[in-house]
């Protein structure tokens, strides 16, 4: 009997009804998006915690998979993950929350000691420009004036904001508590019974469909969020101990800061840049040399380490990954930025199968057999004497 191939019906369908497809696509994926952005900001706190306990569980799960391809049973094996990983939080949270906290205290208090000194640096290159006599005539003292105010303005929000969304009042304190052990009690669950779940969602999609679109979704969170916890950690730490060896002020608040920002494609630029802005303030020299260092270790990391840890991940242009960072940003506020890449990815993955299986000729039926021809048989009937 003839097979029939999956998208016959593509082929099969009108040039106007393809293009009344196609069009109806981006209306529809719009629509889609809005419908999204306006659930999750219903939900915001609840799809907060489901999405984080999710990232959780897919980066805990290698671990755990290690240790069960060792003979060893998994609930065992998420029980030892899951207690190992709350100890290396809580040692941090002891550790270095508290003298982070300090220096972000000490960085708003300073800051304006810092405006005021690279304020003083800009009028000085004003008068060695007035030296110079060029023709073109700069008012540097009117436009330092107005750039630092701004930037102390900016700066000093920012920074006020940072810490009361970390200290933040009673109220907001014990929402956070409770979102925490919301996430830490549904991160254990889904390490025990997230394969079930998994397999109960992807149930519910076309049979064709299920292992490659289980395993595409699998490899591109997993991969791309190990690959980025690992970059961004060797980041942290990496430009922590630039920093001290320099003896930056905050050298371990901006590394952080940094490594943390790295975990989002271009955030780590982003961090260095703002990082060797503000140390600028202070001291132009110690600015170049932090600049100098930060970007040495991030081309190492991105040239060298990058492609042997995780090698092309998304397999996105630059320009894509900006674009769904955005998009991410507008829909899914932090959240969406960091699960705004391998989304894309995987849309992509989908795109191309589905543009490969389009581009496929149409199955040629196959060749009957003499029975298939001819169900009762030619040796059936007797000819006629």
């Amino acid at each position: 009997m003839a097979q029939s191939h999956g998208f016959n019906w593509w082929q099969q369908l009108s040039l106007p009804t393809r293009l009344l497809i196609i069009g109806l696509t981006g209306p529809i994926i719009t629509l889609n998006f809005w419908a999204f952005a306006s659930i999750s900001s219903y939900f915001g706190t609840l799809v907060g915690v489901l999405v984080l306990a999710s990232l959780l569980a897919f980066i805990l799960n290698y671990p755990v998979t290690w240790i069960e391809s060792q003979g060893n049973l998994r609930g065992p094996a998420a029980i030892v993950v899951f207690l190992l990983t709350l100890l290396i939080l809580a040692g941090l949270g002891v550790t270095l929350v508290p003298v982070v906290l300090n220096q972000a205290q000490q960085l708003v208090v300073r800051l304006p000691e810092w405006v005021g000194s690279g304020q003083q640096r800009l009028l000085e290159f004003g008068q060695w420009l007035d030296t110079l006599n060029l023709p073109i005539t700069v008012d540097v003292d009117a436009l330092a004036n107005q750039l630092l105010e701004r930037l102390k303005e900016q700066l000093q929000a920012v920074a006020r904001e940072a810490l009361n969304l970390l200290l933040g009042t009673v109220s907001s304190v014990v929402d956070v508590v409770i979102n925490v052990i919301l996430t830490t009690v549904l991160t254990f669950y889904l390490l025990q019974h997230g394969d079930e779940l998994w397999d109960s969602l992807v149930t519910w999609l076309p049979s064709p469909m299920r292992g490659r679109t289980s395993q595409t979704i699998r490899s591109s969170f997993q991969n791309y969020f190990i690959g980025q916890l690992i970059l961004g950690t060797c980041m942290g730490v990496g430009l922590v101990s630039i920093f001290l060896f320099l003896k930056v002020p905050f050298g371990l608040l901006f590394g952080i800061t940094i490594g943390i920002m790295a975990l989002v494609p271009f955030g780590g630029t982003v961090g260095i840049i703002a990082v060797t802005l503000l140390v600028t303030l202070q001291d132009a020299w110690l600015g170049l040399r932090v600049l100098a260092g930060s970007f040495i270790l991030q081309q190492i990391l991105e040239n060298l380490i990058a492609p042997r840890i995780i090698g092309s991940v998304t397999g996105l242009n630059p320009v894509w990954v900006f674009l769904a960072i955005l998009a991410g940003a507008k829909v899914g506020g932090l959240l969406g930025v960091v699960v705004a890449v391998p989304i894309a990815v995987v849309i992509k993955t989908a795109l191309i199968s589905l543009r490969s299986r389009w581009d496929e000729p149409l199955a040629a039926p196959e060749s009957l057999t003499p029975t298939e021809a001819d169900p009762i048989g030619r040796e059936g009937l007797s000819p006629l004497s």
